[in-house]
Protein backbone atom coordinates (compact mmCIF):
# COMPACT_ATOMS: atom_id res chain seq x y z
CA UNK A 1 0.00 0.00 0.00
CA UNK A 2 1.89 3.10 -1.31
CA UNK A 3 -0.20 6.27 0.13
CA UNK A 4 2.37 8.84 -1.33
CA UNK A 5 1.80 7.59 -4.70
CA UNK A 6 -1.26 6.83 -6.69
CA UNK A 7 -0.47 3.43 -8.80
CA UNK A 8 -1.91 3.19 -12.39
CA UNK A 9 -3.13 -0.28 -11.83
CA UNK A 10 -5.00 0.64 -8.84
CA UNK A 11 -6.32 3.74 -10.70
CA UNK A 12 -7.82 1.91 -13.20
CA UNK A 13 -9.34 -0.68 -11.60
CA UNK A 14 -10.77 1.77 -9.29
CA UNK A 15 -12.15 3.28 -12.30
CA UNK A 16 -13.75 0.08 -13.58
CA UNK A 17 -15.20 -0.62 -10.30
CA UNK A 18 -17.07 2.70 -10.26
CA UNK A 19 -18.15 2.42 -13.80
CA UNK A 20 -17.29 6.22 -13.92
CA UNK A 21 -18.00 7.69 -18.12
CA UNK A 22 -18.59 11.21 -17.24
CA UNK A 23 -15.34 12.38 -18.37
CA UNK A 24 -14.25 13.32 -14.59
CA UNK A 25 -17.30 15.98 -14.34
CA UNK A 26 -17.96 14.29 -11.01
CA UNK A 27 -14.60 14.77 -9.86
CA UNK A 28 -13.36 17.20 -7.93
CA UNK A 29 -11.10 18.69 -9.76
CA UNK A 30 -6.98 19.15 -8.38
CA UNK A 31 -8.06 22.74 -7.39
CA UNK A 32 -10.46 22.03 -5.42
CA UNK A 33 -8.63 18.84 -3.84
CA UNK A 34 -5.68 21.06 -2.74
CA UNK A 35 -8.20 23.38 -1.11
CA UNK A 36 -9.69 20.98 0.91
CA UNK A 37 -6.41 20.01 1.85
CA UNK A 38 -4.94 23.11 2.80
CA UNK A 39 -8.09 24.08 4.63
CA UNK A 40 -7.73 20.72 6.94
CA UNK A 41 -3.92 21.09 7.15
CA UNK A 42 -3.45 17.68 5.47
CA UNK A 43 -2.59 15.66 2.16
CA UNK A 44 -4.79 12.78 1.48
CA UNK A 45 -3.23 9.44 0.76
CA UNK A 46 -2.97 8.09 -2.38
CA UNK A 47 -4.86 6.39 -4.57
CA UNK A 48 -8.08 8.14 -2.74
CA UNK A 49 -6.25 11.47 -3.44
CA UNK A 50 -6.18 10.80 -7.48
CA UNK A 51 -9.75 9.15 -6.95
CA UNK A 52 -11.70 11.84 -6.11
CA UNK A 53 -9.69 14.49 -8.02
CA UNK A 54 -9.82 12.36 -11.41
CA UNK A 55 -12.43 10.01 -11.11
CA UNK A 56 -15.62 10.89 -8.86
CA UNK A 57 -16.24 12.76 -5.86
CA UNK A 58 -19.11 10.10 -4.20
CA UNK A 59 -21.04 7.77 -5.99
CA UNK A 60 -24.02 5.86 -5.52
CA UNK A 61 -22.98 2.11 -7.35
CA UNK A 62 -21.05 2.07 -3.72
CA UNK A 63 -19.32 0.91 -1.63
CA UNK A 64 -20.67 0.47 0.93
CA UNK A 65 -23.98 -0.36 1.01
CA UNK A 66 -25.79 3.50 0.87
CA UNK A 67 -22.71 4.77 -2.05
CA UNK A 68 -19.67 6.06 -1.19
CA UNK A 69 -20.01 10.08 0.18
CA UNK A 70 -17.97 12.99 -1.38
CA UNK A 71 -14.81 14.27 0.11
CA UNK A 72 -16.43 16.51 2.40
CA UNK A 73 -20.17 14.62 3.15
CA UNK A 74 -21.06 12.80 6.52
CA UNK A 75 -23.79 9.82 6.58
CA UNK A 76 -27.16 11.93 7.07
CA UNK A 77 -27.49 9.89 10.56
CA UNK A 78 -24.19 11.73 12.08
CA UNK A 79 -25.79 15.07 12.22
CA UNK A 80 -24.20 18.32 11.89
CA UNK A 81 -20.60 17.29 14.25
CA UNK A 82 -18.79 18.70 11.23
CA UNK A 83 -17.75 21.65 14.00
CA UNK A 84 -15.98 19.02 16.57
CA UNK A 85 -13.84 17.35 13.23
CA UNK A 86 -10.06 18.04 13.32
CA UNK A 87 -8.54 16.28 10.16
CA UNK A 88 -5.19 17.12 11.15
CA UNK A 89 -4.87 15.40 14.66
CA UNK A 90 -3.72 11.62 14.23
CA UNK A 91 -6.47 8.93 14.16
CA UNK A 92 -5.89 7.43 17.96
CA UNK A 93 -6.42 3.78 16.96
CA UNK A 94 -3.67 1.05 15.73
CA UNK A 95 -5.52 -1.86 16.69
CA UNK A 96 -9.29 -3.38 17.11
CA UNK A 97 -11.04 -1.92 20.23
CA UNK A 98 -14.48 -2.81 21.19
CA UNK A 99 -15.41 0.15 23.85
CA UNK A 100 -18.26 -1.62 24.31
CA UNK A 101 -16.72 -4.18 26.52
CA UNK A 102 -14.06 -1.89 27.77
CA UNK A 103 -14.65 -1.61 31.56
CA UNK A 104 -12.96 2.07 32.30
CA UNK A 105 -15.75 4.82 33.18
CA UNK A 106 -16.85 6.88 30.82
CA UNK A 107 -15.10 9.51 31.94
CA UNK A 108 -12.01 7.77 30.71
CA UNK A 109 -13.35 6.52 28.02
CA UNK A 110 -14.98 9.71 26.04
CA UNK A 111 -12.52 11.72 25.51
CA UNK A 112 -10.56 9.01 23.37
CA UNK A 113 -13.97 8.07 21.68
CA UNK A 114 -13.86 11.93 20.85
CA UNK A 115 -10.65 11.63 18.93
CA UNK A 116 -12.24 8.13 17.62
CA UNK A 117 -14.59 9.96 16.11
CA UNK A 118 -13.40 12.94 15.00
CA UNK A 119 -9.87 13.25 14.57
CA UNK A 120 -7.86 12.05 11.35
CA UNK A 121 -10.48 10.62 9.67
CA UNK A 122 -12.46 10.93 6.98
CA UNK A 123 -16.05 9.05 6.43
CA UNK A 124 -16.20 7.44 3.44
CA UNK A 125 -19.67 6.30 3.80
CA UNK A 126 -22.61 3.85 6.05
CA UNK A 127 -23.61 0.13 5.89
CA UNK A 128 -26.15 1.94 7.89
CA UNK A 129 -27.14 1.99 11.70
CA UNK A 130 -23.97 3.79 12.31
CA UNK A 131 -21.46 1.46 11.06
CA UNK A 132 -19.37 3.94 9.42
CA UNK A 133 -16.19 3.27 6.95
CA UNK A 134 -13.83 5.80 7.47
CA UNK A 135 -9.97 6.78 5.42
CA UNK A 136 -7.25 7.47 7.80
CA UNK A 137 -5.51 10.73 6.90
CA UNK A 138 -3.56 10.92 9.70
CA UNK A 139 -1.39 9.47 12.16
CA UNK A 140 0.02 5.62 12.11
CA UNK A 141 -2.63 4.39 10.32
CA UNK A 142 -2.73 6.52 7.34
CA UNK A 143 -4.46 5.02 4.24
CA UNK A 144 -6.01 2.87 6.14
CA UNK A 145 -9.48 1.39 5.97
CA UNK A 146 -11.33 1.49 9.66
CA UNK A 147 -14.86 0.62 10.36
CA UNK A 148 -16.12 2.66 13.35
CA UNK A 149 -19.87 1.70 15.08
CA UNK A 150 -21.19 2.23 18.05
CA UNK A 151 -19.73 -0.50 19.79
CA UNK A 152 -16.05 -0.55 18.63
CA UNK A 153 -13.71 0.27 15.57
CA UNK A 154 -11.47 -2.13 13.69
CA UNK A 155 -9.26 -1.59 10.91
CA UNK A 156 -10.10 -3.74 7.43
CA UNK A 157 -6.95 -5.67 5.75
CA UNK A 158 -5.97 -9.09 5.86
CA UNK A 159 -2.83 -7.86 8.10
CA UNK A 160 -5.83 -7.50 10.97
CA UNK A 161 -7.25 -11.11 10.70
CA UNK A 162 -11.01 -10.00 9.60
CA UNK A 163 -11.05 -10.05 6.10
CA UNK A 164 -8.60 -11.49 3.20
CA UNK A 165 -8.89 -7.90 1.87
CA UNK A 166 -5.77 -5.97 0.84
CA UNK A 167 -5.65 -2.75 2.65
CA UNK A 168 -5.84 0.68 1.83
CA UNK A 169 -8.32 2.13 -0.19
CA UNK A 170 -7.78 -0.03 -3.75
CA UNK A 171 -8.02 -2.82 -1.62
CA UNK A 172 -11.37 -1.91 0.02
CA UNK A 173 -12.70 -1.72 -3.32
CA UNK A 174 -11.45 -4.65 -5.20
CA UNK A 175 -12.77 -6.55 -2.38
CA UNK A 176 -16.70 -4.61 -2.75
CA UNK A 177 -15.74 -4.85 -6.10
CA UNK A 178 -15.53 -8.95 -5.97
CA UNK A 179 -18.61 -9.44 -4.30
CA UNK A 180 -16.84 -10.65 -1.33
CA UNK A 181 -18.25 -9.99 2.73
CA UNK A 182 -16.92 -7.39 4.12
CA UNK A 183 -15.52 -9.58 7.14
CA UNK A 184 -14.26 -13.12 4.98
CA UNK A 185 -11.67 -14.45 7.07
CA UNK A 186 -11.98 -17.49 8.72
Amino acid sequence: MNTDHADPEELAALRAAFDVDDGGESALGWEAVHAFEAEHGIVLPEPYRTFVAEITDGSYSGPPDYGLLGLAELPHDRGDDEQDRDLSKPFPLTKMWLWEDDPRPSEELDPILEQVFGHGSIVLGTDGCGMDWHLIVTGPHRGHIWNITGEGADPFGAEFGLTTAEPGFAGWVRHWAANKPWYDAE
